[in-house]
């Protein structure tokens, strides 16, 4: 059996917050997780009790209890195909980054979709009966993500908390926050992407298209970025807010400045003198991050997604640091 931790706070982690360091030394254990081992007293700093938010001192001893550890090596990389032979009920388990009465935040792995459609025999909004409630609610899905695109996804688990997160999404009151790895570099190293799409029929399913404004059906469409990092001239870690919530839509903005996002079979365009770098899979690299959203009850949701293990080889490869863009404060 795993025995007890103590780790001593370096002097460049003083000030940093508890979660915030765990998310650096122990990046898989899960949001929903730590609380669980700070409720409990099993985390412990100086020998005293701490929360998520208590501000660390260099020299401090944190105490890491053997299940924090454990479960990191445990639960291995969330991919869609090592959820293949798992209960609905345990892969969802898997994917929880928060959960309490009213809110689940999942981490929902590249290539698995969220809603059903052809073709598809297994999705987010299906694997939601087996967490039917006592009184026989089903948790409800209150927004989408693409089913290639990785990381958080809101799930209300009550008729009541689905209207007002549904309401936080349609009035714009939350903050997503994505990363992508994209082709080549901006001109801007940070701007804002403004506008107008549609929706085509294609052989290949729906597609999106930036178009004049009074098109008809047509939709405006607003995204914010940022460059993190580059590597070379060839590509760039971005981080981007929609500020709207059409589809496709950080896929089509990252197309339109010039920088499609690596791996989407979509808009990223054939370019014979662009190869496709060696030792990446060849799997979109966009990542819901972090969301910020008002909690039904009050108080704020902020909850953050660890990277899927195509997104972290590539960071590795790149050299790039998770820690480069701190979103967590």
């Amino acid at each position: 059996m795993a025995n007890v931790e103590q780790k001593t706070v370096e002097d460049d982690e003083a000030g940093m917050r508890l979660d915030r360091w765990f998310k650096v030394h122990y990046p898989d254990l899960a949001f929903g997780a730590l609380q669980k081992l700070l409720r409990t007293g099993q985390v412990r700093v100086d020998g005293g009790r701490a929360k998520s938010e208590t501000r660390l001192e260099a020299g401090q001893t944190v105490r890491i209890p053997p299940m924090a550890a454990a479960s990191v090596l445990e639960k291995g990389p969330m991919t869609a195909r090592t959820i293949r032979n798992q209960s609905d009920e345990e892969a969802l388990k898997r994917m929880i980054l928060f959960e309490d009465k009213k809110v689940l935040v999942l981490n929902k792995p590249a290539g698995l979709a969220v809603q059903g459609g052809s073709g598809l025999n297994r999705h987010i909004d299906g694997m939601l009966e087996a967490l039917r409630n006592a009184k026989g609610e089903k948790p409800r899905l209150v927004h989408r993500i693409d089913r290639d695109t990785s990381g958080i996804l809101v799930v209300a688990r009550t008729r009541g908390a689905a209207q007002k997160l549904t309401g936080s999404f349609r009035t714009r009151d939350t903050q997503k926050t994505y990363w992508a790895l994209v082709k080549g570099v901006p001109k801007k190293r940070e701007g804002r992407i403004s506008t107008w799409l549609l929706k085509e029929q294609t052989p290949d399913g729906d597609k999106m298209r930036v178009c004049k404004h009074g098109e008809p059906d047509a939709d405006h469409a607003v995204s914010d970025y940022r460059v993190v990092q580059v590597a070379g001239h060839q590509l760039s870690w971005l981080e981007m807010e929609p500020v709207t919530g059409r589809t496709h839509q950080l896929r089509v903005h990252a197309a339109h400045m010039g920088n499609p996002i690596l791996g989407d079979p979509k808009y990223f365009e054939d370019d014979p003198n662009w190869e496709f770098p060696g030792g990446m899979q060849k799997k979109l690299h966009l990542h819901a991050r972090r969301i910020v959203i008002p909690h039904p009850d009050g108080g704020v949701i902020n909850v953050t997604a660890s990277l899927p293990p195509h997104m972290v080889q590539s960071w590795n490869l790149l050299g790039f640091k998770e820690s480069d863009a701190d979103t967590e404060e």
